[in-house]
Formats: structure tokens, sequence, C-alpha cells
């Protein structure tokens, strides 16, 4: 031990080791240690002569930290602890033949687990030794496989939520991309203009037309027919008439020869 560390608690836990409360910290220097107080009282050893084993030990004696506080029901107060690692060591040195028979188990138990226990509380925030769940799930009970069971079909429908999901996207964008396309098509076909052969059939229908409302009111109607289809198509030229309106243009004339004439359209 060095006075000159003069370590302090960043972090003090208390771990649940069978029925003994264990009292662990991590310092200063972002080791853990497990107070010899707190062993000591849950094995029924004597601290003073344990201080002195460890002391004693040159390895043990380099992580011993006979001043670190810590909190307790009574207030802060400095305790001497053992870094974690070298728990075992120190245990090993004690010999199980030796202690009273009624902490023999105990004892053991301490040597085997007691430091990974301490260690994994500051780890994996695991402050018992009771089994994991994990653990518990290993056993064959009914209760086991009932839970197994309802599991596993929660991860069934959680799968087919997901895969509906990904399908009624998957079809969102289909119908989007349609509607894009279409959108682009129709804004295509508005800007392409007529080919001459399709202004020559708006021209001629346009004429015929316009013959057969002349002949009947004996005025010139050419240059009122083209301009019922510039307004009706918004357009200054036939010429300038849409591809896209062609059809619909070509029928709205013919349905008008035949209104005047009663004869089939050009």
């Amino acid at each position: 031990m060095s006075d000159e560390k003069a370590l302090t608690s960043v972090d003090q836990r208390t771990v649940l080791f069978y029925e003994d409360e264990l009292t662990a910290v991590r310092a200063s220097d972002g080791q853990i240690y497990v107070s010899v107080r707190h062993m000591c009282d849950a094995l029924g050893l004597a601290q003073r002569g344990q201080v002195l084993r460890i002391q004693r030990n040159e390895i043990l004696a380099e992580g011993y930290e006979g001043g670190i506080m810590m909190i307790t029901p009574g207030g802060q107060q400095r305790t001497g602890m053992l870094r974690v690692d070298l728990v075992p060591l120190w245990l090993s040195t004690l010999d199980t033949s030796r202690v009273r028979e009624e902490i023999r188990d105990k004892l053991k138990r301490f040597q085997r687990e007691a430091a990974k226990v301490l260690w994994e509380a500051f780890q994996n925030g695991r402050l018992t030794v009771d089994p994991t769940f994990d653990e518990l799930l290993e056993q064959g009970t009914g209760a086991v496989e009932a839970y197994k069971m309802i599991a596993a079909m929660l991860k069934l429908a959680r799968n087919q939520v997901l895969i509906e999901a990904r399908l009624n996207a998957h079809d969102e964008q289909i119908v989007d991309q349609r509607q894009r396309l279409e959108a682009i098509e129709s804004q295509l076909g508005a800007g392409h203009a007529l080919t001459p052969d399709q202004a020559t059939s708006i021209s001629q229908a346009v004429k015929a037309v316009a013959r057969e409302l002349s002949q009947r009111t004996g005025r010139n109607e050419y240059g009122g027919v083209y301009g019922e289809l510039y307004r009706r198509y918004r357009i200054p030229s036939y010429r300038e008439l849409p591809a896209a309106k062609y059809d619909d243009a070509i029928k709205w004339l013919g349905d008008w020869f035949q209104d005047l004439t009663g004869e089939e359209p050009f």
C-alpha cells in the first residue's frame, strides 16, 4: 500500500453474495476494491488478523488500500480494501480445514465465486449471485416450455408484422412510382407538338365544319371554328395543339360535323 495514492471512491455498490452483503467500490485509479471488513464479517474472521496476513504477503500488500473513503450507515469513513482480483489469492491463504466447520462451505464459495461476482457488479450491473433468466430457461419445467412457446409465437408475429410493413411500403412505392411516371408521361405528351400529318388532319376537320356552317349562315365561318378550337384547348394556333390532345380534338370536331350533317365524320 502507498499513502501517496490517496485513492477515493467514485462508485460504491453493495453486492448480495448469497445471504451476505459485500461492499465494493470503483476507486479513482479505475480499479475495483472490496471491503476487507465486510468479507471478514461474512466469514466470521478477525479483521485485524486478516489485514496483517494481507500486509505480510508482498503481492497482496500491493493491492491493499487502508484508507479508501466509503459511505456507511454512520456516514463516510475510511476503510481498508483489497483489489478485487487479489481476493482469490487472499482467500486461498486460508486453510478450509483449519476454520470452523460452520463456515467451511461458505469459505469455499467465497474462494470460488466472490471475486467474479464483485467484478461483474461493475461490468454488467449484476448485484446478486441469483441465477440469471437465461440460466433459468435451461430448466425443463412446464413454465419454461410455455414461456419458450409464447416467445416463439411472439417472434413469429413480430416477423409477420415486419414482413407486412415491408410489403405495404413496397406497394406504396410502386403506386407512387406509377403516379410519377404517369405525370411525367402527361407532361411529356403535353409538350409534344403535332406531327405534320396530324396538323393537316386538324386543319381539314376545321375546314369541313366551317364549310357546313358557312352554307347555313352565309358567312365565312372558318375564323369562328378555329377560334372555338383555340379557346377549347387554350392554344394560339392549331399547330400548337399538344399531341396528347389530338384524338380528343378530332373527336370533338367530328361530333360537331355529325351534328351539322347527320353524316359520319371525316
